[in-house]
């Protein structure tokens, strides 16, 4: 009878350890998040066991320690393990076991090989490892049973089972984030394209997946999902020679049915509302394994802009061959009345036609050096001479200029008192304003007045010229200054700079000064602005005397204390910058080397950085990740390569301004002082302000719904660390770096603890948080106003 009821309790006890595995097994694979799967294992481990504490370590690939969370431990004994001075190595040490470790005196155990002074003091430990086919992933303790016992093999057992399931549940949660970050990307990149992206379901003939270009294109609202692609039939299909177009030879149509593929057709979409979009289609078929129709994929791209551009230079062509014909016409005449006339010409009708050459040769020239102008700008060796000037004498000049050419509008100068000095060349800038002088008087009335206006704009100067003429319709102003384009299409015949080069000229010269060019109009005969902007010396004009333009040379501006450390490989490219920067008052740090990047960092403690993006056996991005101590300044990364992809990486990795070559020396002075700016202007940001919560930077004050919350100060530094970066992916090491400096790198179990703390002060549910989200495999992210 014993014996059985021996055996009895023995099969209630493991009836018991069975059913508490299951329910912590189906506890870990009901969530893909990796952070919630982490902490159900920890916890479920510690409920297998009946253990006070528990605790779960994580290895990439390389067998390093990724992540380390604990459970169980009040947040006073989890900063104690986490400032353990050889905490990371003693995780590192537990975690590469490669058999099981129980024990009743841990302490002492950990003492035997050489750990002392671990605090809390823990008796008992259990720790066992994950494994994912023989290769460890990472691993489990538990320590302390609640009734003080030491924990069995059973226990041990029962871990190292829970720990075969672990593996599984951490694997699938790794791909699923995997998984979930590629799709989004994918989504995000289709989805932004300015390529439309139709995708069709082939059994249903459903489109299942639209982008906004797509959507744009055919008419269709971004709140209606998916749609069969019979509701594309009421809208209209033309060849570009007019012709209509069945709904059957359609490219998707006949990629859908007739299995065909589709490539580069050009139709014309004629929309509900009765506007047209001129396109160019490709449609193509996916199939399955077995042969079987699944998917349709059509691409659908605007290429209105590209005829737009055409017929702009064909007009173009045709205004230039009528502006070089006119003159010559009249300089020929002129020359034959002369030279046919049967008697002697009087002297001062001699005089008139050599006035009618003249000027008519002029006008030639003007046209030609626009012509060569407008070239330069597109190779890009457009060249300004800069120097400190006064722009309102620039302006003066230009006014008198313009007006002693014989036009009769009123020019009215405002000018913000002690406007400070900019970075120009004095001809250029008067030839940008010429130019807007020109198109202000040609698109409005005889003796209206054109107002110039000239102001501060932060550490730009910024100058607009108004009009009150015709204005201009919205749909023109982004194709303003375009080559070929005019304000109006309807001037027959130029005027001015009318054959359409002078605002494309404009925006050129300015750009290769560092600055930006726009335009603003209210509507029809509300007149137009033209603003372009031009970098500012610190200093106002009336302070500083006006200097001698240089011959072909960059003048030293007043003497900086800005220190601008240079990596760049190219020895040319180096000088050039050194040279630009010494000029310029500033101390210019150089190196070719990219591997004492960190020493001058430390040693120089520069002001700004310029790296350049292809580097010996490496690149900028890589070193910014390599050194991340980099973003503590401003840094300027330069390039040869424009392209999108690469500029918008260099922004996602904390750059502060991307600059393509070749680039004159203005403009890399320009950005250069605008980040050293922005940077100081940054020391005052506004409040961070979401929801209930306000982290104010002037007074280090945090409140949630108007209740002060104490942080310590290393919690506010992370704070305000993730909330000055809104919006942005923060890493570990980002964060350890800012926040906790040199010496910290790897311990990302500490910034888990302190978000961990920072939320519960804040009222943030770390399974749905408001303010601090969580970037699974990454770090954090402070969610944006």
């Amino acid at each position: 009878m014993a014996e059985i009821d021996r055996l009895s309790a023995e099969n209630e006890m493991l009836r018991s350890r069975l059913s508490g595995l299951t329910e912590a097994i189906l506890r870990i694979s009901e969530d893909l998040d990796l952070d919630v799967v982490l902490q159900e294992v920890v916890d479920g481990a510690r409920i297998l066991t009946d253990a006070r504490y528990g605790a779960i370590t994580t290895l990439d690939g390389a067998g390093e320690l990724q992540d380390v969370l604990f459970s169980g431990l009040s947040p006073e004994d989890e900063q104690v393990v986490v400032g353990y001075g050889r905490g990371m190595e003693l995780f590192r040490y537990l975690s590469g076991m490669d058999e099981p470790l129980r024990t009743s005196d841990f302490v002492a155990h950990l003492e035997s090989v050489g750990f002392d002074g671990l605090e809390p003091q823990i008796g008992s430990f259990l720790g066992a490892q994950i494994r994912v086919r023989d290769r460890q992933v990472g691993a489990i303790f538990v320590g302390e049973k609640h009734d003080g016992s030491a924990f069995t093999h059973e226990d041990e057992e029962t871990v190292e089972m829970f720990a075969s399931q672990a593996a599984m549940a951490l694997t699938n949660a790794r791909r699923y984030g995997d998984e979930q970050r590629a799709k989004a990307d994918l989504q995000a990149l289709v989805s932004t394209s300015p390529v439309g992206v139709l995708v069709v379901d082939a059994a249903s003939e459903e489109v299942v997946m639209a982008n906004r270009e797509a959507r744009r294109l055919i008419g269709i609202g971004p709140e209606k999902g998916g749609f069969p692609v019979a509701s594309l039939e009421p809208l209209r299909y033309k060849r570009m020679d007019g012709s209509q177009t069945a709904i059957e030879d359609l490219p998707f149509e006949r990629a859908l049915h007739a299995d065909e593929m589709v490539q580069a057709e050009e139709l014309v979409i004629v929309r509900p509302d009765g506007s047209e979009v001129a396109t160019l289609i490709n449609a193509s078929s996916l199939r399955s394994e077995d042969g079987r129709l699944m998917t349709i994929i059509a691409t659908i791209q605007d290429i209105s802009p590209l005829e737009d551009l055409e017929r702009l230079r064909a007009e173009f062509l045709a205004v230039v061959s009528h502006e070089l014909r006119a003159p010559l016409t009249a300089i020929k005449g002129s020359a034959a009345t002369v030279l046919g006339s049967l008697t002697t010409p009087d002297p001062a009708e001699v005089r008139q036609f050599f006035h009618i050459v003249e000027e008519r040769a002029d006008h030639m020239r003007d046209l030609i050096n626009d012509l060569l102008d407008m070239t330069r700008i597109e190779a890009g060796t457009l060249s300004v001479t800069t120097e400190p000037a006064d722009l309102v004498s620039i302006i003066d000049n230009a006014k008198n200029s313009f007006l002693g050419a014989g036009h009769q509008h009123q020019i009215k100068i405002d000018s913000m008192p002690n406007l400070p000095r900019v970075w120009a060349d004095r001809q250029r800038i008067a030839q940008v304003l010429h130019n807007l002088f020109s198109n202000a008087a040609a698109n409005s009335h005889e003796w209206s007045t054109i107002t110039v206006e000239a102001s501060l704009d932060d550490t730009h100067v910024a100058v607009s010229v108004t009009d009150e003429g015709a204005g201009i319709p919205p749909e023109r102003l982004p194709l303003l200054f375009t080559k070929f384009s005019r304000t109006h299409r309807e001037h027959p015949q130029p005027t001015g700079t009318g054959y359409g080069l002078g605002l494309a000229i404009c925006k050129g010269i300015v750009e290769a000064h560092g600055g930006r060019i726009w335009a603003h109009s209210a509507g029809q005969n509300q007149g137009a602005q033209f603003t372009f902007t031009i970098p500012a010396l610190d200093e106002p004009a009336a302070v500083i005397a006006p200097a001698e333009p240089g011959a072909g040379t960059v003048a030293r501006a007043p003497a900086k204390v800005e220190r601008i450390l240079v990596v760049e490989d190219d020895p040319r490219a180096l000088r050039y910058l050194r040279n630009t920067l010494s000029r310029a008052g500033y101390t210019p740090i150089v190196t070719s080397d990219p591997s004492e990047l960190e020493h001058l960092l430390a040693t120089e403690m520069p002001h700004l950085a310029v790296l350049d993006l292809v580097l010996p056996g490496t690149d900028a991005f890589e070193l910014i990740r390599r050194s991340p101590k980099v973003l503590e300044v401003p840094v300027i990364i330069v390039s040869g390569r424009g392209d999108d992809q690469l500029v918008a990486k260099a922004f996602e990795l904390g750059a502060a301004d991307y600059i393509v070559k070749p680039f004159s020396p203005t403009e890399l002075l320009a950005r250069i002082a605008a980040a050293l700016r922005r940077r100081a202007q940054s020391q005052h940001t506004e409040p961070y302000r979401l929801a209930d919560l306000t982290v104010d930077y002037m007074t280090h004050t945090v409140t949630v719904a108007g209740r002060v919350v104490s942080l310590t100060p290393t919690e506010y530094k992370l704070l305000s660390e993730l909330c000055t970066n809104a919006g942005r992916d923060l890493s570990y090491e980002q964060l350890l770096e800012a926040v906790w400096g040199d010496g910290a790198s790897g311990d990302a179990q500490r910034v888990r603890t302190f978000v961990k703390d920072l939320r519960a002060k804040l009222g943030d549910d770390a399974r749905r948080p408001t303010y601090i989200l969580t970037v699974p495999s990454v770090g954090y992210r402070a969610a944006v106003p």
